[in-house]
């Protein structure tokens, strides 16, 4: 039996979630793992560019993996679902918290 996630399931479940959790605008905690490749963390950084985001990374001791915290202030849930699409889209190998 397959037990893999569908992504347009999560997202539905995720908007309800964020809508009747807070008021809108809100800060929004993003967190992503990728493999330690400044590529790819530069990737993330650049999705979030110019909108006021506190970005930290922090890699794993093995030094394989890095963890990448992006708290940003967002419009509504829609805007937060935008932008897990598009790091999802865009760098390869994301794996989204």
């Amino acid at each position: 039996m397959k037990n893999t996630p569908n992504p347009e399931e999560f997202y539905s479940k995720l908007k309800i979630q964020l809508q009747d959790t807070a008021l809108w605008p809100n800060e929004y905690l993003y967190k992503f793992i990728v493999l330690s490749s400044q590529t790819k963390i530069t990737q993330v950084e650049t999705i979030f560019d110019n909108m006021g985001a506190v970005i930290k990374t922090k890699e794993s001791s093995n030094g394989k993996y890095t963890s990448v915290s992006v708290n940003v202030r967002m419009k509504n849930p829609d805007h937060v679902i935008e932008k897990y699409l598009e790091v999802t889209e865009k760098v390869e190998g994301v794996i989204s918290l």
